[in-house]
């Protein structure tokens, strides 16, 4: 098995949804690992503080095993620091601007999180000698799909700021590789949900109506169709990509590798909830819904052994398991 132990990597954003998933990954593998995350929520300060359980249950047991740098990618300054101080063999680059529909709404931001601190972590790190630089990016580079399951070979025309600004940072990524002759791994996930998400994505939306009691509302009917990957699955690609040496210099969609609709994420998520109505209405005037769906792991899966684990249905299991445990504190 081509995976290198007690390799040094750093990850932005380490502290995240996913990032925590992976440090648990990695340390399980016997790598130290170093965290740089500017420890900020884009959840409102109004709203109650009923996400400080996830937040606890997210870090349980890696508290003292990994070194934490607080650091906002936008620091060129601490950023440069950093690497240059921890000499990391692999970079892992998951802080973005996490939300692609507040991306919209903040462009400015979107931009400077996602597309300049992409182009300073690059640049801070370019003469360490690393042995993978790798950057998470997302299927939104795609845009509408116009075939199915989508390849990536795929044309890439984002419709938004957040796909935008991911393309744009797949093109630095690439650049900085050639011109500084470092080995690079591009990641897509697709419609990542599971435990400690707060990010206000549709799984979690669906679950928290059901566990309130107010109905799921279902827009057009429900056909929209996402790749939902459960966390554990997407930190395990990434892992892959990493460290596999045939990942090297390629791009991979880490998915489920299976197209669901939005009414069959509610039938899953009923399940548990009888008595949780599931509404149907038309589609707001003016609004567009992406023509998405499956996306092809094949690639990932002969290049790197991917093979996930979680369907849609057991990942709902898991993810309410979480959920009533939290609640029952």
């Amino acid at each position: 098995m081509d995976i290198a132990k007690s390799e040094t990597i750093f990850i932005t954003g380490g502290l995240g949804f996913v990032g925590a998933v992976l440090c648990r990954k990695l340390l399980d593998r016997g790598d130290r690992v170093v965290v740089y995350d500017a420890f900020k929520s884009y959840l409102s300060p109004l709203t109650d503080n009923k996400y400080d359980l996830y937040f606890k249950h997210r870090y349980k047991g890696i508290e003292n095993k990994i070194e934490v740098i607080h650091g906002d990618v936008r620091d060129y300054v601490k950023l440069y620091e950093s690497v240059q101080r921890t000499k990391p063999d692999r970079i892992i680059h998951l802080a973005a601007f996490p939300i692609a529909d507040l991306s919209d709404q903040y462009p400015h931001e979107s931009l400077s999180v996602t597309y300049n601190g992409t182009h300073n972590v690059l640049e801070a790190s370019k003469n360490l000698n690393l042995k993978r630089f790798v950057f998470i990016s997302s299927s939104m580079v795609y845009g509408d799909f116009r075939f199915k399951p989508c390849r990536e070979d795929h044309p890439t025309e984002p419709k938004g700021i957040y796909g935008s600004t991911k393309l744009g940072s797949e093109i630095l990524t690439k650049t900085y590789a050639r011109r500084y002759k470092f080995p690079y791994t591009i990641v897509r996930p697709s419609a990542i949900y599971g435990p400690t998400d707060c990010n206000r994505r549709v799984t979690q939306l669906f679950l928290e109506n059901a566990f309130g009691g107010e109905p799921i509302v279902l827009h057009g009917g429900g056909k929209s169709e996402l790749d939902f990957t459960f966390v554990d699955d997407a930190a395990e690609g990434i892992f892959l990509a990493a460290k596999k040496e045939k990942g090297a210099n390629e791009t991979f969609n880490v998915t489920y590798g299976q197209g669901r609709t939005l009414e069959e994420l509610a039938v899953a998520v009923k399940q548990y909830f009888p008595n949780v109505q599931i509404v149907y209405k038309e589609i707001p005037e003016g609004e567009q819904r992406p023509a998405r769906g499956a996306l092809d792991i094949s690639k990932a899966r002969t290049l790197l052994g991917y093979n996930p684990r979680y369907p849609l249905e057991e990942g709902i299991r898991r993810y309410v398991e979480f959920i009533k445990d939290v609640r029952s504190v």
